[in-house]
C-alpha cells in the first residue's frame, strides 16, 4: 500500500509539473515520444563530429561533447522549457561553421567556436527583453500554417532521400532512386507505420522502426554489435576552448550575425509549427510559454560552445516524437536520459540503420502538412505569400530561406492591395531581418 501511495505521489507531481494531463498525454505516452525522437536524432552522435572534425577538431572528443551536449540542452528543454523539444547541434550550422568560416575563411576553430559563443550571448539578451517572443507573435498565422507546412515537407523530403527513394538528378534535380534492399524495406517500415498511425496505435513509429531495424538484421543488412559497451573519450581537447576575445573583430561581425539570423529563423519557424501540432496556440495565433522554450535553445548554445560544438537549436526530429505522442517535458527528460545512455552504448545506437529512422520523418511531414487546410486560398494575398513560403523550404533546403521569402511576399503583397495598416511595426523589422538573412 505504501508503494502504491508514493507511486501515486510521483505521477501526481509528474502531471502537475509538466501539465500532462491538461495536454491530453500520459506518462507512458511521454515515454514513448521521448525514445522516438531519441531513435530519431541518435545519428547527430555520428555526423556532427564527422562534419566539425575536418576543422581539425578531436573526433573523439567530439563524440562525448555532442552526446553531452545534446543531454544537457534536452534536459533544460524539458525542465525549463516544459516542452518535448530535443536540442542539439544544428546540422546546418555546423556546416556553416566547418565550411564557410574554418576552412572557408581562415578562422581557427577556437576562435568559431568564440563567434557561436558571442552570437548566443546576442540571443539571450533578445530572448530576455522578449524580442524573440514578440517576433514569433507578429508572425500572422497564415504565414506560421504555411512553415509547418513547409517544414513538413522540408522534413519528408529529407527522410524520402535518406530512404533511397529520390536522388540527385543533375537534369531534373532529383529522379526516382534505385530499389535496393534497403529502400524496399524502408518503405515496408513506412507503410507499417502509416498502418500502425492510421488505427490509432500508440507509439506505431517506434514499434515501426523496432520492426525494420529487426528485419535488417535477419535479412543481413543490418551489422550486430561485436561489443555492447564502450568507455566515452575524453572532452578536454576542445572543452572550454573557446577564443571569445579573437571572435570580436569587425571582420566576423558578418558570421555572429549570420549564426543570429539562422538560427532565429530556424529556432522561430520550428517552434511555431511544433506548438501548432502540440495545441498550444491560442484563439489569437499566439504560442503558449514560448518564451522558455526560447530561452532553453539560446542557453543551450552558449553551454554548447564552451564545450566545443557548434550552434545548438531545437532539433527537427523531434517532431517525430511529437507525432509518436510526446506533449510535454517528460518526453525531452526521455530523451536526454537515453542520450546520456548512449555515452556507454554508443555501438547499440549505431545498429539502428537510416533506412529504419527515415520513414518516420515521412510520416512527420504527413502530420505537419495536413494543417495546410487552415488556410484561406481564396484570398491571394494569402495564398501566394503561403505558397511561397510552403514550397521554398524544401526547395532551397532551408527553413529560414524559405520563411524569409514568405514574410517578404506577405508584406510586398499587402502594400500592393493597398492594406499596408495590417502590417504591424514588428512585422515590418521581421520583414527587413527576412531581407537581410536572404543578403547574407
Amino acid at each position: 500500500m505504501e508503494i502504491t501511495a508514493k507511486s501515486s505521489q510521483h505521477k501526481g507531481f509528474l502531471d502537475s509539473y509538466f501539465k500532462i494531463s491538461e495536454r491530453n498525454s500520459s506518462v507512458k505516452q511521454e515515454i514513448i515520444g521521448g525514445i522516438t525522437t531519441f531513435l530519431a536524432m541518435s545519428y547527430i552522435i555520428f555526423v556532427n563530429p564527422a562534419i566539425l572534425s575536418t576543422t581539425g577538431m578531436n573526433k573523439g572528443a567530439l563524440i562525448t561533447v555532442t552526446i553531452v551536449a545534446t543531454a544537457i540542452g534536452t534536459l533544460i528543454s524539458g525542465l525549463w522549457g516544459k516542452s518535448p523539444l530535443a536540442i542539439g547541434p544544428g546540422m546546418g550550422l555546423n556546416a556553416f561553421f566547418t565550411y564557410t568560416l574554418v576552412l572557408g575563411k581562415g578562422v581557427p576553430w577556437e576562435v568559431a567556436l568564440g563567434v557561436v559563443f558571442i552570437s548566443g550571448l546576442f540571443f539571450m539578451i533578445m530572448a530576455i527583453g522578449g524580442i524573440r517572443e514578440k517576433l514569433a507573435n507578429a508572425i500572422p498565422r497564415s504565414i506560421s500554417t504555411a512553415a509547418a507546412a513547409g517544414i513538413g515537407l522540408f522534413i519528408a523530403l529529407i527522410g524520402l532521400k535518406n530512404m533511397g527513394v529520390i536522388v540527385p538528378h543533375p537534369a531534373t534535380m532529383v529522379a526516382l532512386g534505385k530499389f535496393t534492399s534497403q529502400s524496399v524495406l524502408a518503405i515496408l517500415g513506412l507503410t507499417i507505420m502509416a498502418i500502425l498511425e492510421m488505427r490509432q496505435i500508440k507509439g506505431g513509429i517506434l514499434i515501426s522502426i523496432i520492426i525494420t531495424t529487426i528485419i535488417g538484421i535477419f535479412m543481413g543488412l543490418v551489422d550486430l554489435p561485436t561489443h555492447f559497451v564502450s568507455t566515452p573519450p575524453s572532452m578536454a581537447p576542445i572543452a572550454m576552448k573557446l577564443d571569445i576575445l579573437g571572435a570580436f573583430k569587425v571582420s566576423l561581425m558578418g558570421p555572429i550575425f549570420s549564426f543570429m539570423f539562422i538560427d532565429l529563423f530556424d529556432s522561430l519557424g520550428f517552434l511555431i509549427a511544433c506548438c501548432k501540432e502540440m495545441g498550444l496556440e491560442n484563439e489569437k495565433g499566439e504560442i503558449k510559454a514560448l518564451g522558455r522554450m526560447l530561452h532553453a535553445d539560446v542557453a543551450s548554445t552558449i553551454i554548447g560552445a564552451c564545450m566545443g560544438t557548434s550552434t545548438m537549436i531545437s532539433l527537427a526530429e523531434s517532431a517525430t516524437g511529437i507525432a509518436a505522442g510526446a506533449r510535454t517535458g517528460l518526453a525531452a527528460i526521455t530523451t536526454s536520459i537515453f542520450m546520456l545512455f548512449s555515452l556507454f552504448f554508443t555501438p547499440i545506437v549505431a545498429a539502428v540503420p537510416m533506412f529504419a529512422v527515415a520513414p518516420a520523418m515521412v510520416m512527420v511531414g504527413v502530420y505537419m502538412f495536413k494543417n495546410v487546410k487552415d488556410i484561406d486560398f481564396s484570398d491571394m494575398k494569402i495564398a501566394v505569400s503561403s505558397f511561397v513560403t510552403i514550397f521554398m523550404m524544401p526547395l532551397t533546403y532551408s527553413i529560414s530561406i524559405g520563411l524569409s521569402f514568405g514574410f517578404i511576399a506577405y508584406i510586398v503583397l499587402h502594400i500592393g492591395s493597398g492594406e499596408i495598416k495590417k502590417i504591424s511595426p514588428t512585422l515590418w523589422v521581421i520583414g527587413a531581418l527576412s531581407f537581410v538573412n536572404l543578403l547574407i
